[in-house]
């Protein structure tokens, strides 16, 4: 099966026409009902919109979209697995998610996130990260299709 050769409306880089986002840039190259954009989120506007069960105590990545909106994964110190593979601690069920897609490593002061050589990227306020990115409160996150935004609890 071959796909057509699309470029990204943000970045202009040439893109197989079956990805949803730019490999170079993180853009979405097919907008659905309008343009999407990711960043940085409130905490408030996040929890009216988004929240009605209860909250979890200290770190935390909560699902915005991709996946059951609303869902908490809690952060424990150590290391935190997240990729398509069902032993992952962060299991995100869906083929644009790679087995070993990323990890969080959650040491005292400072929450960071690595990409483990995904092929769609892992992307950080729609910024694809190379190594690794500290993480802040409110920072979204967008691992294949699932966007997810961190919280520092």
């Amino acid at each position: 099966m071959t796909h057509a050769v699309t470029r990204c409306p943000t970045c202009g880089a040439f893109q197989n026409d079956a990805h949803r986002f730019c490999s170079e840039c993180g853009s979405l190259l097919r907008p659905e009902g309008g343009h999407e954009t990711t960043g940085p989120m409130p905490l408030p506007e996040i929890e009216s919109r988004q929240w009605e069960g209860p909250h979890a105590d200290g770190p935390t990545l909560a699902v915005l979209s991709g996946g059951p909106s609303g869902v908490l994964f809690p952060l424990p110190e150590g290391v935190v697995t997240i990729g398509r593979s069902p032993a992952s601690d962060v299991f995100l069920d869906d083929v644009t998610v790679s087995r070993n897609h990323a990890r969080i490593e959650r040491d005292p002061g400072r929450i960071v996130l690595k990409d483990l050589g995904s092929l769609n990227g892992t992307y950080v306020n729609r910024r694809r990260i190379e190594t690794e990115e500290v993480l802040e409160n409110g920072d979204e996150l967008q691992i294949g299709k699932f966007r997810l935004t961190y919280f520092s609890g």
